[in-house]
């Protein structure tokens, strides 16, 4: 039966159109912002999912709520034709799934208070897993779910496994019900859905023989034939805040070396059984034991940035480029004193960098490791910084004419850092322009006067600041996998 049959559509919340592109078939059949779109072909539309699934037909009826009234649209859509529908969110019926575990590395459950409401939601949600590639614990879906996932062919999926273990899984989430992972991966993968998988490591507890037999069990479910199956797996250091409740403790670095070299043990087996190396340490244990990441070719073209994996390789190769790009260019700007901000965990490289970049543009650069002090020491990457600690911090060291914060840091829809505070906040409380920047090629073009987002104290540039083009704050900053991590 189709959901269309099931629900009420007096009250099903349909997804509500935020934009409509010209010129398509949208546009052609009269659908406007602010309308709600209901169903497509007597199909309820819970997401941008099924308005995907559905809406991929040649012909086409449009189920629409506008002002309460309830209209239905007929269009014809050509092949590789979209509908051209953009909605104010990705899921249409609920709000985000909520995550039904109490992990004691959960970042949420580690949080400082007084933060903006939306930090303590725990999400774990497939649906976000397939859109954006969030690692979800497949422990909240009920059987509707699961029948999506196979006839949508919902693949990839990004699971958090952490052990294979049933039990000690259990313990692992704090979640006595949590289903057996390894039962829930092999359906998935009976039904052609390919997965990538992480494993988050804890001293003491899911380390040793059991990481060893998590990565074991994993590699049996590799796909075989183009079939369904766990294509990667990515090992990940535990993170703990100093609001940490529940006894863990982040690795030492003998313990972090050790993990590396075994884990880099395994890769070349899996390389000769897979032709992949299909089990990847993240940049941090590098960073934390001192180690040169890996080359390129090392991560076998698997996209995991946002699970940490090989940013750091993208970041290097990307000034390697750039570098090329400064030497040869003859009008160079004038020489300015630059302010660079990050984490303590990637100073070191961002440091040495940074002195290249120095010597060659005639710029006096200062690397400034900036101290996570509201979360704790602990924590040692950008995307988790507040901007109080960063303009605190860079108001005890002096900052130069520009300086530059990474753009991870303001990874929210708003441009706001963890604290509620934006790079104007910043630009304004320390008197100078802040630019946003993922590279050391978007530092070059700040320092061009032609980066693509730059904020000035206060209304205006102050007297003397750097002659930098503009942009409002709606500026799309540029799209980069490399961060200062």
């Amino acid at each position: 039966m189709p959901l269309f049959q099931e629900v009420d559509l007096t009250t099903f919340a349909g997804g509500r159109i935020v934009a409509v592109e010209a010129g398509s078939v949208a546009a052609a059949i009269g659908l406007r912002p602010g309308d709600e779109l209901l169903a497509i072909n007597d199909e309820a539309v819970e997401d941008v999912i099924d308005v995907q699934f559905h809406g991929a037909e040649e012909e086409l009826e449009l189920l629409v709520r506008r002002d309460g009234e309830l209209l239905l649209f007929e269009a014809e859509r050509a092949y590789h034709q979209s509908l051209g529908l953009h909605f104010a969110h990705p899921t249409f019926d609920v709000d985000i799934r909520r995550c039904n575990n109490l992990c004691p590395f959960c970042f949420v459950l580690q949080m400082a208070p007084k933060f903006r409401r939306t930090l303590y939601i725990k999400d774990d949600d497939y649906r976000y897993s397939f859109l954006f590639g969030h690692f979800v614990t497949l422990t909240n879906l009920s059987d509707h779910d699961w029948r999506r996932i196979e006839t949508m062919r919902l693949s990839p999926l990004y699971v958090s496994v952490h052990v294979t273990d049933t039990e000690l899984r259990r313990r692992f989430l704090r979640n006595a019900t949590a289903p057996d992972i390894m039962e829930q991966l092999r359906w998935l993968a009976a039904r052609h859905i390919e997965m990538h998988t992480q494993l988050v490591i804890v001293p003491g507890f899911n380390d040793g023989q059991w990481l060893a037999r998590s990565i074991q069990e994993l590699a049996e479910l590799w796909p075989e034939d183009g079939g369904g199956g766990v294509l990667s797996i990515s090992v990940v250091p535990v993170g703990l805040t100093r609001h940490h409740k529940y006894g863990m403790r982040p690795h030492t670095p003998a313990e972090a070396a050790a993990t590396l070299d075994f884990v880099e043990s395994l890769q070349p087996q899996f390389q000769e059984r897979f032709g992949i190396r299909f089990v990847y340490p993240t940049d941090e244990w590098y960073l934390v034991t001192g180690r040169d990441v890996p080359p390129l070719e090392a991560y076998d073209g698997q996209e995991l940035h946002e699970n940490g994996l090989g940013m750091v390789r993208a970041y290097l190769d990307d000034w390697a480029a750039v570098r090329e790009e400064i030497a040869a260019t003859i009008d160079r700007p004038q020489p300015r004193t630059i302010t660079l901000a990050t984490a303590t965990l990637f100073a070191p490289t961002l440091s040495h960098t940074a002195a290249e970049f120095a010597a060659l543009t005639g710029c006096e650069v200062t690397v400034v490791p900036i101290v996570n002090r509201r979360l704790g020491e602990s924590i040692t990457v950008a995307g988790l910084l507040m901007a109080g600690d960063v303009s605190d911090q860079l108001l005890e060291a002096g900052p130069g004419e520009l300086v530059v914060l990474p753009r991870v840091m303001f990874d929210h829809p708003d441009t706001i850092a963890l604290d509620d505070l934006s790079p104007q906040d910043v630009a304004n409380r320390l008197g100078r322009p802040v630019a946003l920047a993922d590279s050391l090629g978007d530092v070059w073009d700040a320092l061009r006067g032609v980066s693509r987002v730059m904020y000035p104290p206060g209304p205006s540039p102050a007297p003397g600041a750097l002659d930098l083009r503009v942009l409002g704050d709606d500026a799309t900053p540029a799209d980069s996998s490399a961060h200062f991590s």
